[in-house]
């Protein structure tokens, strides 16, 4: 019996459902596989629902040892590899606001090296809870999205396992690049005594030797358009966030143009932000004045 896809006027299976099929037909529990290639029961369960990225080196070894010929291995293996060009959509197995943290939290932990850039808001690893509390509250009332449920322990739940992400700031090891447009300053998403409070929190942040915080100042003249935000993981991974989803690709020519634009708008920021963050803050200040 074949070990190879349905005929062609069968639904296209993904390389995780071929490789359940083979699973099942061997008789083979996710964890017994798990064992036999060294990866636990949850990520051959994850791999086969196509919740993560078939990585062509996993594809090789489960399929080698399911016992597919070689040239059903390399066809999934070259399959794995075409995938890995393209930019999928990142739908929430499990949608919701403290979901979708915790979500993005499992792909930064993994990585050693982070470069995020934000035009209009404050990276999430940079935030205070007041100003994540602004953000989450405002998403959910705005979008009056069932799945990302506006209420006050749902937002409150989100709040807590963001500011949980901000402590891969302070493990040894890792290096954070933070590029943001001085606009995010000025976008008032919370009152302006949250966002003294924000500012203060760059101020702190970025006196870590491991964080780097570089602005693009008003006045610079930029050298591309910068249409959105994204972070780049160790060269290897891109996302970006839209309004209901996360977006992400492990592309090599994908992970490096977005590589390039980080660098392209990195050249027109300052590192020193110190004058930027001052003014901005007594701005503020000025708006908790009483009115004369």
């Amino acid at each position: 019996m074949s070990d190879s896809p349905e005929p062609a006027d069968q639904p296209v299976e993904t390389i995780g459902q071929i490789l359940a099929r083979c699973r099942r037909r061997q008789g083979l529990s996710g964890q017994a596989l798990g064992d036999r290639v060294g990866m636990s029961q949850a990520k051959i369960s994850r791999l086969e629902t196509g919740v993560v990225a078939a990585e062509p080196g996993d594809v090789r070894m489960i399929a080698g040892e399911l016992g597919l010929p070689p040239a059903e291995v390399e066809r999934l293996v070259e399959l794995a590899e075409h995938a890995d060009n393209r930019v999928t959509d990142w739908i929430w197995a499990q949608p919701g606001l403290a979901t979708i943290q915790s979500e993005i939290n499992r792909i930064e932990a993994a990585a050693r090296e982070l470069r995020i850039f934000q035009p209009a808001v404050v990276p999430g690893l940079l935030q205070t809870s007041g100003y994540a509390w602004a953000v989450m509250t405002g998403l959910t009332e705005g979008l009056e999205d069932a799945r990302l449920s506006a209420s006050a322990v749902t937002v409150s739940e989100a709040v807590t396992a963001r500011i949980k992400r901000s402590e891969l700031l302070m493990e040894p090891g890792r290096e954070f690049r933070f590029l943001i447009s001085e606009q995010v300053l000025r976008n008032r998403v919370c009152g302006p005594a949250d966002m003294i409070a924000q500012i203060q929190r760059l101020r702190d942040l970025n006196a870590l030797d491991n964080v780097h915080i570089l602005i693009v100042p008003d006045d610079a003249t930029l050298p591309m358009a910068p249409l959105h935000g994204f972070y780049v993981a160790d060269n290897r991974l891109v996302s970006a966030d839209l309004l209901n989803t996360t977006v992400m690709s492990k592309g090599r020519e994908t992970v490096r143009t977005y590589r390039r634009a980080f660098d392209t708008l990195e050249r027109v920021a300052v590192s020193d932000i110190e004058e930027i963050l001052s003014r901005h803050l007594a701005d503020y200040v000025q708006m908790m004045l009483p009115a004369r």
